[in-house]
């Protein structure tokens, strides 16, 4: 039944997820956190985060460690399969079809009326994220966080990618900075 789920789980996504992989994201957090809850929120945030500062696809990417992380090696097989299969089969089906009426309006009008809901799949999970950073760190910072990386990916053109690792980096000197007081604290009387 696990391997089932797995593959049911990366099916719907990987059928459902049109538009790119970003708009995939929020497919496989009401998977994965929603409705078999193999993870909370703060773990797939994590998992996220992570996969977006390594190179390639993050819907395979998500795929393959939550299959594993699931269902080990056969839950990752099964999950990466379950992702590009759909992709692949539409990819022909549609290039076949999409070439023979390309000119007509509907085919274009489809094309164009996915797009705004990406926009508000997207926008959903954002605020998500938003509201677990408020939670974390208070309305104050988050929105000082959010500006500082507006500024920095927008007008200076800084990959995201480098923005995670550098706060992964910040939040694991943070975390040895409190460690090292917090023994401190012990070792005083």
């Amino acid at each position: 039944m696990k391997y089932l789920n797995i593959f049911l789980a990366f099916f719907r996504v990987g059928i459902f997820g049109y538009g790119g992989g970003p708009s995939s994201i929020p497919l496989v957090e009401k998977e994965v956190v929603g409705r078999y809850k193999w993870m909370n929120d703060e773990d797939f945030s994590d998992c996220l985060a992570i996969g977006n500062a390594l190179p390639g696809p993050i819907a395979t990417k998500l795929a393959g460690y939550i299959g594993y992380r699931v269902g080990g090696f056969l839950g990752m097989t099964i999950a990466l399969i379950a992702t590009i299969l759909p992709t692949v089969f539409l990819m022909i089906v549609f290039l076949t079809v999409l070439n023979q009426y390309k000119d007509q309006p509907w085919v274009q009008g489809m094309s164009k009326a996915v797009i705004p809901v990406v926009g508000v799949m997207l926008g959903i999970l954002t605020w998500e994220f938003v509201k677990r950073t408020k939670g974390s760190f208070g309305w104050m910072k988050t929105v000082l966080l959010l500006v500082i990386c507006f500024v920095l990916m927008e007008p200076l053109s800084i990959h995201p990618a480098i923005l995670i690792i550098v706060f992964i980096f910040a939040a694991l000197l943070k975390k040895t900075d409190d460690s090292t007081k917090t023994e401190r604290k012990v070792k005083s009387p």
